[in-house]
């Protein structure tokens, strides 16, 4: 997309003033100012008139006289932001421009120029104002277009790739959608190379810092927005604009891009709740509150599953790897062999519920997993219940097929006396199971001791407000070590904390002098402005670098 104004370079360019034999004598580096009008004066004190960005055509015949009042005339048009100065000459400077008023030109960057033809202005003034009017019609096209184009997509639900890469071809330049902890969403390089576009994007991302919900930054280069809706910001949309401050259009492309992303989020998430409830079993019902749970004890009671005044326990089914190949069997590839896995799973579990002689709901939960709602009649049977069902559940996979037994979790949460519950313990069990896939371990079945913080921080790890945390703690520290490649403080602090704040040890494990290591604490505090003798500070800090691990992990 062109700039909305013609520069000065392009205005010299036009039939009217070449018409005019232009030279320039002055103010070169400033010919690609933009140019927002044309003004003729006769007058040496028009500046006060003006607003900026004008380009001045005058006779000079009311210029002053003496040096220093052509001085301050171009003073004051070079301080008011003038684009340049067109001088005909013919009736007050016959052979050039004084060369005193060239050289206060040149000092302030302010184009000069000579028409040393007699040129009728009403002619220059109506092609540059033509110009200018063409280039706001097409401004105007322009902004439309953005706004048909990402109306169309919102209504469509497109996804963020799909966003990206129109807000990408709209304003021909990369654009990156990033989440609060750096990391890279979706992208568009644009054609140009995405390597170097992506290169070491996390430091080089917290570089860019404009000052602004939507601002430029002019020190990278990059248009930045917030993307976030309901008061809960999640990401940053970021364009890339290294010619000068981008024109309005790119801000208006950025900001609709932000609220289709914003808007789409919301909207697949309402979707999905929907879909539950009209496809999804009663088990779907209890883990997102969409319906009362008297329905559901009704309805589940109709099926043959009493759940009033029953023991429940929650109950998840996944697989370690959301790759069909992932889990060590020989899987059918293309766009159905996620669903059939889902449903191979299903009917595995539901089989492996009837083996173990136990009654309870079960459904597909997710994509990926399968919830079982148990109904025991009395709390004490809990444990030999789900030891039933885990190696049913076993049996059962590796008769269908020959995975290893750790390619299939099974996960439990608490046991609770009320259908009001249930949906609690389901959602524990379906977060145990998503955090044990980074456990090595073959369990028969996980429970909640299981996971630690380490798996409860990986499992909320694409929680907007533990990334906030993160950002909060460590911050400071990420961007100085973006700033300062070569020192790497993270890894100082982590030492540090690793060692249970012993300083000899840390600085042992970090192959570093005490009193290098010392220098580095001492750096370390000043930049988080914390005191890291105190247990309080450090335990913050090391639960944020655990955090910060789960974000980076896959």
């Amino acid at each position: 997309m062109s700039p909305v104004f013609p520069t000065v370079r392009e205005v010299l360019a036009l039939d009217p003033v070449r018409h005019g034999a232009p030279r320039l004598v002055a103010g070169e580096a400033g010919l690609d100012q933009p140019v927002r009008w044309v003004h003729v004066t006769e007058v040496p004190d028009i500046a006060t008139l003006l607003g900026g960005r004008e380009l001045v055509l005058t006779t000079g015949i009311g210029l002053p006289a003496d040096d220093a009042g052509l001085r301050a005339f171009i003073g004051d048009l070079a301080d008011v932001g003038v684009s340049g100065l067109v001088v005909e000459l013919g009736r007050r400077y016959v052979s050039g421009v004084p060369r005193v008023m060239a050289a206060a030109a040149e000092r302030r960057g302010l184009p000069l120029v000579e028409l040393r033809r007699a040129t009728p202005f009403v002619r220059i003034t109506e092609a540059v104002h033509a110009l200018i009017v063409d280039a706001q019609l097409t401004e105007l096209r322009a902004t439309e277009e953005i706004h048909q184009r990402f109306t169309e997509l919102s209504v469509e639900g497109a996804g963020p790739t799909e966003v990206v890469r129109q807000a990408a071809e709209l304003a021909g330049c990369p654009v990156v959608l990033e989440n609060l902890s750096r990391q890279v969403l979706a992208y568009d390089p644009a054609g140009e190379s995405a390597e170097l576009l992506l290169d070491g994007w996390e430091q080089h991302s917290r570089r860019i810092r404009p000052a602004g919900r939507t601002a430029y930054d002019p020190d990278s280069g990059w248009l930045v927005t917030t993307v976030g809706a309901r008061g809960q910001d999640w990401g940053r949309l970021l364009l890339r604009w290294s010619a000068g401050t981008p024109p309005t259009r790119l801000t208006i492309l950025i900001e609709r891009a932000a609220s289709t992303l914003a808007l789409g989020r919301l909207i697949r998430r309402d979707a999905e709740g929907l879909e539950r409830q009209i496809h999804r079993t009663l088990l779907t019902a209890l883990l997102d509150h969409s319906r009362p749970v008297d329905e559901v004890a009704l309805r589940a009671k109709a099926l043959g599953v009493a759940l009033d005044r029953r023991h429940l326990v929650g109950v998840v089914v996944r697989h370690r790897a959301d790759d069909p190949a992932g889990d060590g069997a020989a899987a059918e590839t293309g766009p159905e062999a996620g669903p059939a896995r889902l449903r191979d799973l299903a009917e595995a579990v539901g089989h492996a519920l009837r083996e173990a002689r136990l009654t309870g709901l079960t459904s597909a939960v997710d994509d990926q997993a399968v919830g079982v709602l148990l109904a025991l009649p009395d709390p004490a049977g809990e444990e030999k219940a789900l030891a039933a069902f885990a190696a049913a559940v076993r049996r059962v996979r590796l008769d269908a097929a020959p995975p290893r037994p750790a390619a299939v979790i099974v996960a439990a949460g608490s046991g609770v006396g009320s259908l009001r519950e249930a949906g609690r313990s389901l959602i524990e069990a379906r977060q145990i199971a998503e955090a044990a896939r980074r456990d090595r371990r073959d369990l028969p079945i996980f429970r909640l001791p299981h996971v630690g913080l380490a798996g409860l921080l990986h499992l909320l790890r694409d929680e907007p407000r533990l990334q906030t945390f993160v950002e909060r703690e460590l911050g400071a520290l990420l961007a100085y070590d973006a700033q300062h490649p070569r020192e790497q403080l993270l890894g100082t602090l982590r030492a540090y904390l690793e060692q249970g704040r012993n300083k000899s040890a840390a600085a042992a494990a970090a192959h570093l002098s005490r009193p290098a290591f010392y220098e580095r604490l001492a750096r370390i505090g000043r930049i988080l402005d914390t005191d890291l003798d105190s247990v309080d500070a450090c335990l913050s800090l090391h639960v944020a670098l655990l955090a910060l691990d789960a974000i980076r992990t896959p």
